[in-house]
């Protein structure tokens, strides 16, 4: 049998993710424990292995540049979404942004049973606002089976459908979807849920570009106030985008809670940050779609992550 050489490629954008395939070094693995959220600092990375194998007639061949698609498919390849789900479901037209503010999305949604929609409704929880697909929190879910449950929150109603075939299809138990507004619905769903609230996650938010549709961004006083109000102590808040304006805008709202909320760094003094205070590396472990999208095209992601220590 033909000897192999075996490579890992990292999903997590901190170490150096789908820029090249390189041996995989145990430090690589230790490092990447050391940046995660402590939410979540319970298992190794996961990484994508591929195995060459060698011969006479072996070729090294330089890497292929992919396409963003083809990267998230890589990224949540450890999924494995049944490929009846993506045929039946997963090609899903939405609109790329909606408006909150319109009467449609002005009726708070109420909490769900949450024995229903959890096993253990008493473990530490993580609120994804604006969830998207879904894959984010599924790929988190998948890794923390009776340790975290996860509650994704998307207004847009085609995805929060989707998200829940892939919940049944994978059979987890700690992950559900809400069709919601959580600007008006956050405090509402959140607080009757048993447990702690150990995390919020607002990633790459709809920009609403236009000064006058400013108005219609997630992160306005309401629901930061909410948030704050609903975190245990020691929770976490996680923000980013990849548009500058917008991480700015939601930086702003969270440092004004400064009597309440820390930033990471002042907390842990080897959390790395530039010299604006934007986090390096990305805790979570895994990217989001947006994430992967935006840093294909070349762009920068720009991140904050608070403690709440009262």
């Amino acid at each position: 049998m033909a000897p192999s050489l075996c490579f890992q490629l990292h999903t997590c954008s901190q170490l150096g993710c789908i820029a090249a395939a390189k041996a995989a070094a145990p430090s690589s693995v230790a490092t990447a424990n050391r940046t995660l959220s402590p939410f979540l600092r319970l298992r190794r990375p996961f990484l994508h292995s591929f195995c060459v194998r060698l011969g006479p007639s072996a070729e090294v061949f330089e890497p292929q540049h992919l396409r963003s698609p083809e990267l998230v498919a890589l990224e949540y390849a450890d999924l494995n979404l049944p490929h009846r789900i993506f045929e039946d479901s997963g090609h899903v037209r939405i609109r790329q942004h909606v408006n909150p503010l319109s009467s449609s999305f002005a009726v708070p949604a109420p909490a769900p049973n949450w024995n229903e929609v959890f096993k253990d409704p008493t473990l530490p929880l993580m609120v994804d606002i604006g969830s998207g697909s879904g894959r984010f929190l599924l790929w988190l879910a998948k890794r923390h089976l009776d340790m975290r449950n996860f509650l994704g929150l998307e207004i847009r109603h085609k995805l929060v459908k989707r998200a829940d075939i892939w919940v049944k299809e994978l059979g987890l138990s700690n992950v559900h979807f809400m069709f919601a507004n959580a600007t008006i619905s956050f405090k509402q769903i959140i607080s009757s849920y048993p447990g702690p609230l150990m995390l919020v996650s607002i990633l790459c938010p709809d920009p609403h570009f236009k000064k006058r549709h400013h108005k219609r961004r997630v992160v306005q006083k309401p629901l930061v106030e909410s948030i704050v109000d609903s975190l245990t102590p020691g929770g976490q808040v996680l923000i980013q985008s990849d548009v500058l304006e917008v991480a700015v805008d939601m930086r702003l709202w969270f440092d004004s809670e400064a009597d309440v909320l820390k930033h990471i760094d002042v907390l842990d003094p080897s959390v790395l940050c530039d010299e604006d205070g934007w986090l390096l590396n990305n805790p979570m472990g895994i990217r989001t779609e947006r994430e992967i999208h935006a840093e294909s095209e070349g762009a920068k992601i720009y991140r904050r992550m608070y403690q709440k220590f009262t």
